[in-house]
């Protein structure tokens, strides 16, 4: 088998691991990878990760213990932040985009994690309770928050691998109270 064989079968190996969920938590750890491709397994990451870019898709690492690839987990996400629309046709309600969008604010601006008392404290003076908590469980099954055994909410592995946390947080920062944008569009 030539080198070019190799590496093709390699690459669609390295594809086959990151688009077919075969764990509980989708993604593969690095030395998954490294295990059945090889010790120079970023290098068929990168070229997978080039095909992919052409339709839209990318492949992103999460350090989840220090910086070591071998302890990372690689995803497979879009390439570009969805429009409001696209959730929407997804199957995203504007109310749990809301909700997901306030919790993990909550939640960044906390350190990370939050008493789920007080996050649904904040809900509530916007959503009836029931739906507040309804939108706050879909995110959490959906893996975006995860709640401890201290019934804390604290940031999930969707969250780390599929937002921009810093874009969120700087896109709530620059938005305007709606009083001084209606006294904006006055002027």
């Amino acid at each position: 088998m030539s080198n070019e064989d190799t590496f093709s079968r390699k690459l669609m190996t390295a594809a086959a691991m990151l688009l077919f969920k075969s764990h509980r938590k989708p993604g593969v750890k690095g030395w998954e990878l490294k295990h059945r491709l090889g010790k120079n397994y970023m290098k068929i990451i990168d070229a997978l990760n080039s095909y992919l870019k052409r339709i839209g898709l990318e492949v992103k690492t999460v350090f989840e213990e220090g910086e070591d690839l071998d302890k990372a987990r690689f995803y497979v996400t879009f390439a570009h932040p969805l429009t409001l629309s696209d959730l929407v046709t997804a199957g995203w309600s504007i109310d749990e985009v809301a909700v997901l969008a306030v919790t993990l604010s909550i939640l960044a601006s906390r350190g990370g994690k939050a008493p789920a008392k007080e996050v649904l404290e904040i809900l509530q003076t916007k959503l009836p309770r029931w739906r507040a908590e309804a939108h706050l469980e879909r995110a959490i099954r959906r893996g975006y928050i995860e709640k401890t055994e201290e019934d804390m909410l604290v940031i999930g592995w969707r969250t780390k691998v599929e937002i921009d946390q810093k874009e969120l947080l700087k896109s709530l920062l620059e938005m305007k109270p709606e009083e001084a944008a209606e006294e904006d569009s006055k002027e």
